[in-house]
């Protein structure tokens, strides 16, 4: 999410050296995910809509990430070494890749979600090229409902690098941690392969 992190459609994501980078480690934030319903209330989209996740039929894939970077805004100091932050637009990036592939193994919904606001969210969807919403948790209305692993960073708090694999607002699985970042759809590929959707 510095540098190269950001830009065009594929700038910087070969780049990033992964092992340099200090791993996230499974502290247990999300054990008790598995079988918990999604909250029944809305989040403010990207787009300016809501989006109610516990409303969603069929499988949902929800990813959780820290931030992704503000082109001219400086990241918190020592951001990189911070394990499980960097990553975030490699990861959004490899979802944005996917997409069509997780739809074609049966997911109807794909979401990311942060603390940052919807209107930081939408720069992020509009310079990327996203075929998905961001979703904002700015006030941890989610990571409070369900307790999501999070962490605070110069006085803020930020969602932990996770995924959730949903079906009918029935959380079925929790990825976490996930390092490297770009890796996380071939996780949810892999899950979705051994739990066929229907």
């Amino acid at each position: 999410m510095t540098g190269g992190d950001h830009g065009s459609r594929s700038a910087g994501l070969q780049a990033v050296n992964w092992k340099a980078l200090p791993p996230p480690k499974d502290d247990g934030g999300a054990d008790h995910l598995a079988g918990m319903a999604l909250p029944d209330f809305s989040l403010p989209a990207s787009d300016g809509t809501a989006v109610n996740l516990a409303e969603l039929p069929g499988v949902a894939v929800i990813y959780a990430y820290p931030m992704t970077a503000t082109p001219g805004v400086a990241l918190p100091d020592g951001w990189d070494m911070i394990p499980g932050a960097r990553g975030c637009t490699p990861q959004a990036c490899a979802f944005r890749d996917h997409a069509a592939e997780l739809a074609e193994l049966g997911v109807r919904h794909l979401f990311g979600v942060s603390t940052q606001s919807t209107a930081a969210q939408a720069e992020a969807v509009y310079r990327l090229h996203l075929p998905f919403l961001l979703l904002s948790d700015e006030a941890l209305q989610l990571a409070d409902a369900l307790r999501l692993p999070v962490m605070e960073v110069e006085g803020r708090a930020m969602l932990r690098r996770l995924t959730l694999i949903a079906s009918d607002g029935i959380i079925r699985a929790a990825q976490y941690p996930v390092f490297p970042p770009d890796t996380a759809p071939a996780a949810v590929r892999g899950w979705l392969e051994e739990h066929p959707a229907g």
